[in-house]
């Protein structure tokens, strides 16, 4: 007799964080899973949106701090930037130099600043309800999961758009990709100013959070213009 291994379903966002929501204990978590996200055939041109970056020691989330935070709540049709949040934070490490020259933000600026956990209540608030646009999810996310986790004992991780992705599905992993690989052509660049050049966008000043999250709110209001509509399910978009 043959028997087949039969294949669950892997379980999707929505459920994600309604299971986390139930197992959580920390009540600011509690209440972020609680809000949820929208179901995969959701069109994204109905999904509150918030873009995210942060500016970070080091490249490690287990080695290094976060030391600002941006966010800039957004749809496909409009920015409104006061609404935008921005953060700088105290490093449980002392920042490097090599750091200083990235982001630009000094010891001074650093000192008296305060611990992420002082000021998660306010980021997760603009967070809860809303699906992250990121450029490079595995820092956004990654550091922030590791972060919460050291201060609470509980992680949070949560879905993402990640506009660096979606410009990797065409310039990365598509046809066309391969075959400039075989003429020996070097890869197209997937970087933020980079792909916000390929679509006509303004090149602005990198390594700013606030900014590169404007930039990523930016990119992906083009991305979707382009190469999706405000119809595409979000759960072709996100990761």
């Amino acid at each position: 007799m043959i028997f087949k291994k039969i294949r669950q379903p892997v379980p999707g966002w929505p459920e994600y964080l309604a299971d986390r929501a139930d197992r959580v204990r920390h009540p600011l978590l509690a209440k972020y899973f609680a809000a949820g996200c929208p179901a995969p055939d959701t069109p994204i041109g109905e999904v509150p949106l918030v873009a995210l970056d942060i500016e970070t020691t080091g490249l490690d989330p287990r080695r290094h701090a976060i030391v600002s935070i941006g966010v800039v709540p957004f749809s496909l049709a409009r920015i409104p930037l006061r609404e935008a949040r921005y953060w700088v934070l105290k490093p449980y490490r002392e920042l490097t130099d090599s750091s200083v020259t990235l982001h630009r933000i000094t010891h001074s600026e650093v000192v008296d600043a305060p611990d992420l956990q002082e000021v998660l209540p306010a980021v997760l608030d603009v967070l809860r309800g809303r699906l992250a646009v990121v450029h490079y999810r595995h820092i956004e996310r990654g550091f922030i999961d590791t972060a919460v986790r050291n201060r609470w004992g509980e992680g949070l991780l949560y879905p993402v758009i990640d506009t660096m992705s979606l410009e990797a599905r065409l310039h990365r992993q598509s046809l066309w990709a391969r075959f400039r690989r075989w003429l020996g052509r070097p890869p197209v660049s997937i970087r933020l100013n980079a792909s916000r050049e390929r679509y006509g966008l303004p090149a602005y000043q990198g390594h700013h959070a606030l900014v590169d999250a404007l930039a990523t709110a930016e990119l992906f209001q083009a991305q979707v213009a382009s190469r999706f509509s405000a119809e595409t399910p979000v759960g072709e978009l996100w990761s």
